[in-house]
């Protein structure tokens, strides 16, 4: 990396912009990443190499170079830069720039400091996550996710939910990264995608299969993301016996009877020792349970998941005086439809009332779709 030289730059100066983000000339950012360095590599990814750097101001970024130039011209480029330098939420990190620089595409976004969600739940040496942090995790990705499919217009799929593209700032809140470089790596954006991009362990069955994208898709990884969070493993682990290496497909006899039976020893990460709270962890079961079903259809959207994963962080407050609730306490009115459609999701129920997970009674035969 280091050894390739600057290169004029389309975008000369600092002055241009599309939408709310800067345009940087490839002579910057080639000074301020020591030339692409290898010193400088944060990390390297699918869509391609991130390096950190430092502005004129002192403002810390990371610089993404997008594999092959992001197979887009400069106007659709700048078009889907325009979409995603308009998308900001705290739980996402934030789009600074561009560069378009011949047949270089470049994206300059905020540094994250604390590194991601899988350095720190599986980097070796790291000391153990608490649940608590765990929770908060998942609250604040969701969150961010949650904004793409449901705030933003046009909505955004991000189609790389993982662990690795989850960062954490000084004080362990989540923030979403890569978000709408699908978009930007290929031409054609539909609810088909004529390339599966992401990460093995993290896919949709659906979309691995045929390709069929959705916002469903991303839930699915996300529940995936919760199955990391509360088993504390990879979601695919070659060292695990044969037949175990899945997390998902290992999970799932796992998350029945975690629910059946509210047995959670198999299941949780065995490095937390007990020190969770055994309401918050079967809400969490549950939602992971209802987020990797089979059926795209009958996966909650991710405003479900917020709500309930919104009233688990409200323990991070005690507004009990250190008396424990009870069930009937910790959640109030408002979670209580969701809770109940987590409920009937996990178990595999056939008496949906909502309309998008309604199916035949025929179709579910009263079977477990895990």
């Amino acid at each position: 990396m280091g050894s390739q030289g600057p290169a004029r730059s389309m975008a000369t100066s600092g002055d241009l912009s599309v939408g709310n983000s800067k345009s940087f000339s490839f002579d910057e950012l080639y000074e301020i990443t020591g030339g692409f360095s290898r010193d400088k590599l944060l990390g390297e990814g699918g869509f391609g190499c991130v390096f950190k750097g430092t502005l004129g101001d002192g403002r810390e970024v990371a610089v993404k170079q997008l594999k092959g130039g992001g197979g887009q011209g400069e106007r659709e480029f700048q078009a889907e830069v325009e979409i995603i330098s308009r998308v900001h939420h705290r739980h996402l990190v934030s789009l600074v720039g561009y560069c378009i620089s011949e047949d270089h595409r470049l994206l300059v976004y905020d540094f994250v400091a604390n590194d991601t969600m899988h350095h720190n739940l599986h980097g070796r040496g790291r000391p153990v996550m608490d649940w608590p942090t765990r929770v908060k995790i998942a609250a604040g990705s969701a969150r961010g996710l949650a904004y793409l499919h449901e705030d933003c217009h046009p909505r955004i799929i991000h189609r790389d939910i993982k662990s690795s593209n989850i960062l954490l700032d000084d004080n362990f809140e989540a923030q979403v990264a890569d978000f709408g470089l699908a978009r930007l790596a290929e031409n054609d954006v539909t609810h088909v995608s004529t390339r599966v991009m992401g990460t093995f362990g993290y896919l949709a069955p659906e979309y691995a299969s045929t390709g069929k994208l959705t916002e469903k898709s991303d839930v699915f990884s996300f529940g995936v993301v919760l199955l990391e969070l509360i088993t504390g493993r990879k979601p695919v682990d070659s060292s695990r016996p044969l037949g175990d290496e899945s997390l998902v497909e290992w999970s799932r006899p796992l998350l029945n009877r975690a629910i059946d039976e509210q047995e959670f020893e198999e299941l949780v990460d065995p490095r937390l020792d007990g020190n969770y709270d055994d309401v918050e962890m079967f809400r969490v079961i549950e939602a992971a349970a209802a987020c990797i079903r089979h059926s795209a259809a009958r996966r909650p959207k991710m405003g479900q998941v917020v709500r309930i994963l919104d009233s688990l962080t409200l323990n991070d407050v005690d507004l009990t005086n250190g008396v424990q609730p009870g069930k009937s306490q910790m959640f109030n009115a408002a979670n209580t439809a969701d809770i109940r459609q987590f409920q009937r999701m996990a178990f595999g129920s056939q008496d949906f009332s909502s309309s998008e997970y309604t199916q035949s009674k025929a179709s579910l035969s009263g079977r477990r779709d895990l």
